[in-house]
Protein backbone atom coordinates (compact mmCIF):
# COMPACT_ATOMS: atom_id res chain seq x y z
CA UNK A 1 0.00 0.00 0.00
CA UNK A 2 2.81 2.38 0.88
CA UNK A 3 4.55 1.57 -2.42
CA UNK A 4 1.35 2.36 -4.35
CA UNK A 5 0.93 5.68 -2.53
CA UNK A 6 4.58 6.52 -3.14
CA UNK A 7 4.21 5.83 -6.86
CA UNK A 8 1.05 7.95 -7.05
CA UNK A 9 2.81 10.86 -5.35
CA UNK A 10 5.75 10.50 -7.72
CA UNK A 11 3.42 10.56 -10.73
CA UNK A 12 1.64 13.62 -9.36
CA UNK A 13 4.94 15.38 -8.80
CA UNK A 14 6.13 14.64 -12.33
CA UNK A 15 2.87 16.00 -13.77
CA UNK A 16 3.18 19.17 -11.69
CA UNK A 17 6.77 19.79 -12.75
CA UNK A 18 5.72 19.28 -16.37
CA UNK A 19 2.86 21.73 -15.90
CA UNK A 20 5.16 24.30 -14.33
CA UNK A 21 7.59 23.97 -17.24
CA UNK A 22 5.01 24.58 -19.95
CA UNK A 23 2.60 26.83 -18.05
CA UNK A 24 1.83 30.46 -18.86
CA UNK A 25 2.70 33.39 -16.63
CA UNK A 26 -0.27 35.36 -15.33
CA UNK A 27 0.44 38.13 -17.84
CA UNK A 28 0.49 35.62 -20.70
CA UNK A 29 -2.77 34.10 -19.50
CA UNK A 30 -4.45 37.50 -19.25
CA UNK A 31 -3.28 38.36 -22.77
CA UNK A 32 -4.65 35.05 -23.99
CA UNK A 33 -8.08 35.57 -22.42
CA UNK A 34 -8.28 39.14 -23.72
CA UNK A 35 -7.34 37.99 -27.24
CA UNK A 36 -9.94 35.22 -27.10
CA UNK A 37 -12.63 37.65 -25.95
CA UNK A 38 -11.78 40.12 -28.71
CA UNK A 39 -12.14 37.33 -31.28
CA UNK A 40 -15.30 35.77 -29.80
CA UNK A 41 -13.50 32.59 -28.83
CA UNK A 42 -12.89 30.57 -25.68
CA UNK A 43 -10.48 28.02 -24.29
CA UNK A 44 -11.62 24.45 -23.97
CA UNK A 45 -13.09 21.80 -26.21
CA UNK A 46 -16.51 23.43 -26.56
CA UNK A 47 -16.67 26.69 -28.53
CA UNK A 48 -20.23 27.38 -27.42
CA UNK A 49 -21.92 30.77 -27.35
CA UNK A 50 -22.30 30.43 -23.59
CA UNK A 51 -18.59 29.74 -23.02
CA UNK A 52 -17.63 32.60 -25.33
CA UNK A 53 -19.92 34.95 -23.39
CA UNK A 54 -18.41 33.76 -20.11
CA UNK A 55 -14.93 34.42 -21.54
CA UNK A 56 -15.99 38.01 -22.25
CA UNK A 57 -17.24 38.29 -18.67
CA UNK A 58 -14.05 36.78 -17.26
CA UNK A 59 -11.87 39.21 -19.21
CA UNK A 60 -13.78 42.21 -17.87
CA UNK A 61 -13.96 40.86 -14.33
CA UNK A 62 -10.26 39.99 -14.12
CA UNK A 63 -9.37 43.41 -15.51
CA UNK A 64 -11.42 45.01 -12.74
CA UNK A 65 -9.95 42.74 -10.05
CA UNK A 66 -6.40 43.39 -11.25
CA UNK A 67 -6.96 47.13 -10.88
CA UNK A 68 -8.90 47.24 -7.62
CA UNK A 69 -7.66 44.33 -5.46
CA UNK A 70 -5.76 45.45 -2.36
CA UNK A 71 -3.97 43.11 0.04
CA UNK A 72 -3.76 44.39 3.65
CA UNK A 73 -0.27 45.54 4.67
CA UNK A 74 0.11 42.96 7.45
CA UNK A 75 -0.65 40.13 5.01
CA UNK A 76 1.72 41.59 2.42
CA UNK A 77 4.49 41.54 5.02
CA UNK A 78 3.71 37.97 6.04
CA UNK A 79 3.78 36.64 2.47
CA UNK A 80 6.87 38.66 1.55
CA UNK A 81 8.79 37.09 4.45
CA UNK A 82 8.31 33.50 3.28
CA UNK A 83 11.58 31.72 2.54
CA UNK A 84 10.27 28.58 0.82
CA UNK A 85 10.69 28.38 -2.95
CA UNK A 86 7.19 27.60 -4.14
CA UNK A 87 5.53 26.76 -7.42
CA UNK A 88 1.90 27.82 -7.85
CA UNK A 89 0.32 25.77 -10.65
CA UNK A 90 -3.26 26.63 -11.63
CA UNK A 91 -5.59 24.66 -13.88
CA UNK A 92 -8.37 26.75 -15.38
CA UNK A 93 -10.37 27.76 -18.47
CA UNK A 94 -11.19 31.23 -19.77
CA UNK A 95 -14.93 30.68 -19.28
CA UNK A 96 -14.66 29.70 -15.61
CA UNK A 97 -16.76 32.01 -13.44
CA UNK A 98 -14.94 31.18 -10.20
CA UNK A 99 -11.51 31.72 -11.76
CA UNK A 100 -12.23 35.34 -12.65
CA UNK A 101 -12.18 36.59 -9.03
CA UNK A 102 -9.73 33.95 -7.77
CA UNK A 103 -6.80 34.13 -10.19
CA UNK A 104 -6.12 37.85 -9.64
CA UNK A 105 -5.86 37.15 -5.89
CA UNK A 106 -3.50 34.22 -6.43
CA UNK A 107 -1.40 36.42 -8.72
CA UNK A 108 -1.25 39.30 -6.22
CA UNK A 109 -0.02 36.87 -3.56
CA UNK A 110 2.63 35.45 -5.92
CA UNK A 111 3.82 38.97 -6.80
CA UNK A 112 4.58 39.70 -3.15
CA UNK A 113 7.41 37.16 -2.96
CA UNK A 114 10.06 36.39 -5.61
CA UNK A 115 10.25 32.85 -4.19
CA UNK A 116 6.76 32.15 -5.57
CA UNK A 117 6.55 31.13 -9.23
CA UNK A 118 3.01 31.19 -10.68
CA UNK A 119 2.16 29.23 -13.82
CA UNK A 120 -1.22 28.62 -15.44
CA UNK A 121 -2.34 25.76 -17.69
CA UNK A 122 -5.59 25.05 -19.52
CA UNK A 123 -7.55 22.17 -18.00
CA UNK A 124 -8.76 20.49 -21.20
CA UNK A 125 -5.23 20.52 -22.62
CA UNK A 126 -3.91 18.71 -19.54
CA UNK A 127 -6.31 15.84 -18.71
CA UNK A 128 -3.70 13.71 -16.93
CA UNK A 129 -2.72 16.56 -14.62
CA UNK A 130 -6.36 17.44 -13.95
CA UNK A 131 -7.30 13.84 -13.19
CA UNK A 132 -4.44 13.63 -10.68
CA UNK A 133 -5.99 16.51 -8.70
CA UNK A 134 -9.74 16.00 -8.78
CA UNK A 135 -12.05 17.65 -6.27
CA UNK A 136 -14.61 15.17 -4.94
CA UNK A 137 -14.08 13.12 -8.09
CA UNK A 138 -14.74 16.01 -10.48
CA UNK A 139 -12.56 18.16 -12.76
CA UNK A 140 -13.47 21.31 -10.86
CA UNK A 141 -11.60 24.53 -11.64
CA UNK A 142 -9.81 26.70 -10.83
CA UNK A 143 -7.46 24.29 -9.11
CA UNK A 144 -4.29 25.57 -7.44
CA UNK A 145 -1.51 23.11 -6.64
CA UNK A 146 1.29 24.35 -4.38
CA UNK A 147 4.72 22.80 -4.89
CA UNK A 148 7.66 23.16 -2.50
CA UNK A 149 10.56 23.10 -4.97
CA UNK A 150 13.28 22.49 -2.39
CA UNK A 151 11.50 19.63 -0.62
CA UNK A 152 10.16 18.38 -3.97
CA UNK A 153 6.71 17.75 -2.61
CA UNK A 154 3.18 19.04 -3.01
CA UNK A 155 2.34 21.00 0.12
CA UNK A 156 -1.16 22.23 -0.65
CA UNK A 157 -4.19 22.27 -2.95
CA UNK A 158 -6.92 24.88 -3.26
CA UNK A 159 -10.06 25.27 -5.31
CA UNK A 160 -12.38 25.55 -6.99
CA UNK A 161 -13.81 28.11 -4.57
CA UNK A 162 -12.97 29.75 -1.25
CA UNK A 163 -14.46 28.12 1.83
CA UNK A 164 -17.44 30.45 2.26
CA UNK A 165 -18.42 30.23 -1.41
CA UNK A 166 -18.04 26.44 -1.24
CA UNK A 167 -20.54 26.33 1.61
CA UNK A 168 -22.91 28.60 -0.34
CA UNK A 169 -22.76 26.24 -3.33
CA UNK A 170 -23.31 23.15 -1.17
CA UNK A 171 -26.33 24.78 0.52
CA UNK A 172 -27.77 25.77 -2.86
CA UNK A 173 -27.38 22.26 -4.29
CA UNK A 174 -28.87 20.67 -1.19
CA UNK A 175 -31.89 22.98 -1.25
CA UNK A 176 -32.50 23.30 -5.01
CA UNK A 177 -30.56 20.45 -6.59
CA UNK A 178 -28.66 22.70 -8.99
CA UNK A 179 -26.95 26.07 -9.39
CA UNK A 180 -29.42 28.47 -10.99
CA UNK A 181 -28.48 31.52 -13.07
CA UNK A 182 -29.75 33.69 -10.23
CA UNK A 183 -27.52 31.93 -7.73
CA UNK A 184 -24.48 32.31 -9.99
CA UNK A 185 -25.17 36.03 -10.16
CA UNK A 186 -25.54 36.17 -6.37
CA UNK A 187 -22.22 34.31 -6.03
CA UNK A 188 -20.44 36.88 -8.18
CA UNK A 189 -21.95 39.64 -6.01
CA UNK A 190 -20.57 37.85 -2.94
CA UNK A 191 -17.11 37.70 -4.53
CA UNK A 192 -17.27 41.45 -5.18
CA UNK A 193 -18.33 42.25 -1.62
CA UNK A 194 -15.75 39.91 -0.08
CA UNK A 195 -12.96 41.59 -2.10
CA UNK A 196 -10.77 38.50 -2.04
CA UNK A 197 -10.59 38.27 1.77
CA UNK A 198 -11.79 34.66 1.99
CA UNK A 199 -9.44 33.52 -0.79
CA UNK A 200 -6.52 35.26 0.94
CA UNK A 201 -7.38 33.62 4.24
CA UNK A 202 -7.54 30.19 2.60
CA UNK A 203 -4.21 30.67 0.82
CA UNK A 204 -2.36 31.92 3.87
CA UNK A 205 -3.41 28.82 5.79
CA UNK A 206 -1.81 26.66 3.08
CA UNK A 207 1.46 28.50 2.59
CA UNK A 208 4.60 27.46 4.53
CA UNK A 209 5.43 30.98 5.69
CA UNK A 210 7.10 30.38 9.01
Amino acid sequence: MEVVESNLKKEQLELVYDGMAKGMTYEEYRDKVHHLAENDQTTGLVQSEANINYTHLSDRRMNRWDKTLKIPAELQEKVAGGQSKLGFLVLTESWCGDAAPSLPVVNKVAELNPNIDLRIVIRDENPELMDAFLTNGTRSIPKLIILDKEKEEIVGEWGPRPTIATQMVEDQKREHGKLTAEFKQDLQMWYNKDKGANILDDLLKLLPLE
